[in-house]
């Protein structure tokens, strides 16, 4: 079984590819102009973000990416495309012959293009009755198309490399988890010598569907003698089958030609200029690499958060990297809704430290969770630096001093002032601090205010 997927993803500017008209619409048909409905005189003027964030998932997919670039007008008649041709990438993608790996297998990504989007056609009323509606608000939506080689040998292998480039486009231009529903796939599958098409695939899950039923399709016509023809089908999502939807085209049916009124691209001082990006993925194939541990672990550590994957790091550089791995998988982890918001680097020095007490044999498993938990829990356990609990009696102290700005005043001619503010905190701290620890951190705090 041989498998190739066209990946089309929409990139996340706040404008169309080639007008000024917004990519989000509330209403249909309200953002629509000359330009992105192919009105005669309107010129398109290309939108350079779009263009920078294609070459940066060439650069990221390993492609070759040419000095110069051009459009091409991409011939064809449908409702939903109202000029009659589409402006693609033909002749001069983005990037050429690149890879991703997968699952420890490299996948080739025979091109990476930018494209517009046509419209949409939506067909509303009964069976045999229907009626077909338009809405040109996609029209001139920017796409970038992925185009991989047939090296998937899986609907489920395919469905993770999808997931996983989709965790990646997060990363490298922005888009959000949501995307993964709205992303369109055409899907090449062949089990014997012949190809078929699976058109407009939406969504990770369908794409799997639709994959599996192809190839049991494909392979029962093949045991039966027949001859499977190379055509185009659709995905039903609520039966769960595909059905042929036309003769599969060839390139040369669609008359590229150069689009007059767009000029050349410099893409190869944009490729120069960018600054390589650690993706998450590639981020887990670099720490299971460097520290020698399981990828599948590093993985989830960085799908988790990058955070979570700097204090992994900051533990596997002082301690064992298994023992880093079992304690930001165990009591990290398990802890990690309320450290996150709590994580700068004295407090991830003091996780560090009690992790290396730990190791060192100075203290035990259970106290080092306990240690954790207090940590979480904006308390201070011994022999750590405190700095949760010192943020919080900075907070406490800033909110009264704010709240009571007369404090400060009087302090200067009367050094007693600060004594409300020393028993308000003892009082809300309930304990936390000793006594000469409030009077040392409100008299440092007026100090510093009256100056």
């Amino acid at each position: 079984m041989k498998i190739g997927l066209e990946v089309h993803v929409q990139l996340p500017t706040r404008s169309k590819l080639f007008c000024s008209c917004p990519t989000t619409a509330e209403s249909p048909n309200s953002a629509i102009c000359p330009t992105c409905l192919g009105f005669p005189g309107s010129r398109p003027i290309l939108n350079r973000r779009a263009l920078e964030m294609g070459v940066a998932i060439a650069q990221f997919l390993q492609c070759q990416i040419a000095d110069e670039v051009w459009f091409s007008r991409k011939t064809y008649f449908y409702p939903d495309l109202p000029k009659n041709f589409q402006i693609t990438q033909y002749d001069s993608p983005v990037g050429v012959n690149g890879s991703c790996l997968v699952g420890g297998r490299s996948i080739g990504i025979w091109r990476v293009h930018i494209e517009e989007d046509p419209g949409r056609i939506k067909r509303v009323g009964k069976s045999g009755e229907e009626v077909s509606l338009i809405d040109y608000n996609r029209s001139g939506i920017p796409l970038v198309e992925i185009v991989t080689a047939p090296d998937l040998t899986s609907p489920e292998e395919a469905r993770a490399f999808l997931t996983e480039l989709l965790v990646e486009l997060r990363h490298i231009i922005g888009t959000s988890a949501s995307d993964e529903q709205s992303v369109r796939v055409d899907a090449n599958l062949s089990v014997g010598q012949e190809r078929v098409e699976v058109k407009n695939v939406q969504g990770l899950r369908n794409l799997e569907r639709a994959l599996k039923f192809e190839a049991s399709r494909q392979t029962k016509m093949l045991e039966a003698g027949m001859k499977v023809i190379r055509e185009t089908r659709r995905f039903d999502e609520e039966r769960k089958v595909t059905h042929s939807a036309r003769e599969k085209e060839f390139e040369e049916d669609y008359g590229y030609i150069g689009e007059p009124d767009l000029g050349t691209f410099d893409v190869g001082s944009i490729a120069r200029s960018l600054k390589p990006i650690e993706t998450p993925l590639r981020r887990a194939q670099r720490m299971a690499g460097h520290y020698m541990v399981d990828f599948e672990k590093c993985k989830q550590i960085v799908l988790t958060s990058m955070a979570m994957a700097d204090l992994f790091e900051a533990l596997a550089e002082r301690v064992d990297p298994e023992m880093a791995m079992n304690w930001t998988l165990g009591p990290i982890s398990s802890n990690w809704n309320t450290l996150l918001p709590l994580l700068n680097p004295p407090v991830t020095l003091d996780i560090v430290t009690v992790v290396k007490h730990v190791a060192d044999r100075e203290i035990t498993d259970s106290e080092g969770r306990r240690r954790i938990g207090a940590i979480a829990a904006g308390e201070c356990p011994t022999d750590i630096s405190c700095a949760v609990q010192d943020s919080l009696l900075d907070s406490i102290i800033s909110k009264y001093l704010d709240e009571n700005p007369q404090v400060v005043k009087d302090y200067t001619t009367n050094p007693r002032a600060a004594n409300s503010a020393i028993g308000h905190v003892m009082k809300t701290a309930q304990g936390k601090y000793n006594s000469q620890e409030v009077v040392e951190a409100v008299k440092k705090e007026i100090e510093k205010r009256k100056g």
